[in-house]
């Protein structure tokens, strides 16, 4: 299988990429021109990349030919930026333009990457039939952008699957995520300093986050959302003191230093249940297993 992969250069797209070449697939990797995360890419037989924006999609039809394509590039998707509401507007119909691409490249699947966002607040286990309330602009337009993408498929004939993914951590996440925060600053002799951290939270590693989206290249029901995650619900804290303990079990983390963000959510955990009836999907790394190879990723640089 031939599959193409949009914004490949984060924790997701990167591990996406290694599933794909390790399961015998081929992979066309769309990469931002002069993206600084370009090197991430792995250079390998059987990985093309191609570079090109985000808003320019329809250069690139009927240059490829490809089996399933997978859609995860996004502006805007950290701090204030998440609440701009035209470049939000504009994701969306950069989606829209990621099917007409998909079809123009002989795509029989199209899998857009949707977020935890979409949902707002929740004290249920996610998937794809718990209600959704989106309070952010970015959460808003990842909720259309799945909608409008899922009856643009309809019209043209692929089929199509959004996967709402939660908390994903990784090699080459993003240095302002609480994982990353956490690991480089035990690393460097830090001391962390934390909310209560008393959420109910569910951490799903990037290799496990790749394999259910081959997953649901491979198998997903047309037309169905699933949510991506580990299906593990555990309180934050315990999450923390695990990272802790994998670098060094008498590093200090201050806990209740920190007042929560207004709104913050208090549970976020997914329902996987119908992923794995689906597809078959199971998560292959705990939290330990996940963590403590990452930590050995960034220790060796």
């Amino acid at each position: 299988m031939r599959i193409a992969i949009t914004g490949p250069t984060g924790a997701i797209g990167t591990a996406l990429i290694k599933e794909a070449i390790s399961a015998g697939h081929e992979v066309i990797a769309i990469v931002r021109p002069g993206s600084s995360r370009m090197s991430n890419v792995a250079v390998t037989k059987g990985v093309e990349i191609i570079e090109c924006d985000i808003s320019d999609y329809a250069s690139l039809h009927g240059k490829r030919q490809c089996d399933a394509f997978f859609h995860l590039a996004w502006m805007k998707t950290f701090g204030a930026a998440r609440d701009d509401v035209y470049s939000q507007v504009d994701n969306i119909r950069y989606a829209l333009n990621a099917v007409d691409l998909a079809e123009s490249w002989g795509a029989k699947a199209f899998v857009g990457a949707g977020s935890q966002a979409e949902y707002g607040h929740s004290e249920v286990s996610l998937n794809g039939s718990v209600p959704v309330d989106p309070t952010s602009g970015y959460g808003i337009a990842k909720y259309s952008a799945g909608k409008l993408c899922r009856l643009f498929c309809q019209q043209k004939g692929l089929r199509f699957n959004w996967a709402r993914i939660l908390s994903v951590y990784g090699e080459n996440d993003a240095d302002h995520t609480l994982i990353m925060y956490l690991i480089h600053t035990l690393l460097e002799g830090g001391v962390p300093e934390l909310t209560k951290c008393e959420q109910m939270w569910d951490y799903i590693y990037s290799k496990d986050a790749a394999y259910a989206l081959l997953c649901i290249g491979e198998k997903g029901v047309d037309g169905k959302v699933y949510c991506i995650g580990s299906g593990e619900c555990r309180p934050l804290k315990a999450y923390v003191e695990d990272l802790r303990d994998a670098v060094d079990p008498s590093k200090e983390v201050r806990f209740g230093v920190k007042p929560y963000y207004p709104h913050q959510a208090m549970y976020l955990c997914a329902d996987i249940s119908e992923l794995t009836a689906d597809t078959g999907f199971r998560p292959r790394y705990g939290f330990k297993k996940g963590i403590s190879e990452l930590i050995g990723i960034i220790r060796q640089g």
